[in-house]
This record gives C-alpha cells, structure tokens and sequence, in this order.
C-alpha cells in the first residue's frame, strides 16, 4: 500500500486524459517561526477536493489534510490536527472550486519536506497528483553542511575510469549539490542520492562526478558545493591534494 502510494505520487502527475494538477511555486524557503502558502490547481476538476501529503526524503508520505470548497473547515490526517486550545498550524482555503491553498503557520525546521496536492479525476477515474513544492525551512542557527570529497580510486584510474564522490551531512532534508570544473558548472556526469536521516536527526546524502582521467591527471581543480537555504559549504579536490595517487 505505501510503495503504492509513492508509485502514484510520481507517476500520475502525466497520465493522458486526466486533469493536470499544478503547484506553485514550486521551491519555497522560509525560516522558523514564519507562514508559509502552497497553492494547488486541480484543472478542469471542480466538484472533488484537494488532499495535501507531505513527504520526508526517505521515508513514505504522510496524509495532512483534505478540504472540499463546500466544507466550512479540513478533515485532518493522523498527527496534524489542531486542538480547542491553539490554532491550527496546517489549514486551507480556496480561491475558487478549482484553486486551493495549503498554509502552514509557526514553521519549525522539521517542516522541511515536499508538499503534493491531489485530487480524484471522476471523468476517468483516476487519482491525479501535482508536482509537489519543495519546502525549506532554515533558523539564524543552521550550521552550513558538512562536506568530505574523495578521488578516483587507484584501481578505477586503472581502468580508465574516474569518480569523485563528495559526502555531505547537514541539519535538514534538503540540500542543493552543484559541481564545478575549473570553475564551470557541470551537469552531465552527476548523481546524486536522496538525503537519508540519521539517528542523531541531521541528514546524509552523495554525490558522484564521473571525470575524464586525463582531466584528473593534468590537475585539474573540481568543487563540490552544497547549499542549504543561506547557508553554503564547498570543497576543493585536484591530484596534487592526493599524493598517494602517484
């Protein structure tokens, strides 16, 4: 049931013949303490409503809320509720029957996730997912993240190959890696992983640069750089900082 439910949410945002549901923007970042608004547009459907999920790197979507434009207020999943005492931290709108807003207030760093917005075709029977919005939340204490790069091994070298890999650990669960080339952007030849949470709640991922080996041997200058909203971490890497390569 819940790789079924990661199953949907990235395949049915494109099935022909179903509404297109959008959401914008589609990266926010905000800081501790502030409100933050998604909102979400279910297409040519008007009669159903609009769920919201929120989901974690690495860990399975989580139910917050659904809100029809007839209802007076969300039917809320487990854990995200409000209580007679305090106001709600997750509630919606709509602007029309079609158009809704998710709104989170009092934000917390544990925030941090991707929101998708869903709602159900009735024309073809289909449950049809946005694109999600990527939400950041940072504090004025958010340590820069962590970095360690390591250089091709002597064995790939060997075989005419080269990876660079870089490590990162950082606070929250998402962070942006942009590799650099003698001081130029690279985009081909770049993997990276899905940030994974640890047991002391600080989040790990990789990165890998596949490199020419000749690039590697005439000493050429590569960068792993991180950022996690504000904060940025980057790292240098060459032959000559390898001398055991030799």
């Amino acid at each position: 049931m819940l790789r079924s439910l990661c199953t949907l949410i990235t395949a049915l945002t494109c099935v022909s013949g179903v509404t297109l549901v959008t959401q914008k923007p589609p990266v926010v970042a905000k800081r501790t303490g502030e409100t933050v608004t998604m909102d979400c547009n279910l297409g040519t459907v008007t009669n159903s409503a609009a769920r919201w999920y929120k989901q974690i790197p690495g860990r399975v979507p989580q139910f917050v809320l659904y809100f029809h434009h007839s209802h007076s207020s969300p039917t809320y999943g487990s854990g995200f509720s409000s209580s007679w005492f305090r106001s709600a931290k997750f509630t919606s709108n709509h602007q029309s029957k079609s158009d809704y807003r998710l709104i989170i207030n009092n934000l917390v760093l544990g925030d941090s996730a991707v929101y998708y917005c869903q709602t159900w075709d009735s024309s073809v029977s289909e449950v049809v997912f946005g694109q999600g919005t990527k939400l950041i939340v940072t504090s004025s204490s958010l340590s820069p993240p962590v970095l360690t790069v390591f250089p091709p091994s002597k064995a790939e070298l060997s075989s005419s190959k080269a990876t660079l890999l870089c490590l990162t650990s950082q606070s929250v669960g998402f962070a942006d890696v942009t590799w650099l080339s003698g001081g130029s952007p690279v985009t081909r030849g770049v993997s990276t992983s899905t940030p994974v949470q640890q047991p002391d709640q600080t989040f790990q991922m990789s990165s890998a640069l596949a490199i020419q080996p000749s690039d590697w041997n005439a000493g050429r200058v590569y960068t792993c750089k991180v950022s996690v909203g504000s904060q940025t971490s980057e790292k240098n890497i060459q032959k000559s900082d390898c001398p055991n390569d030799d």
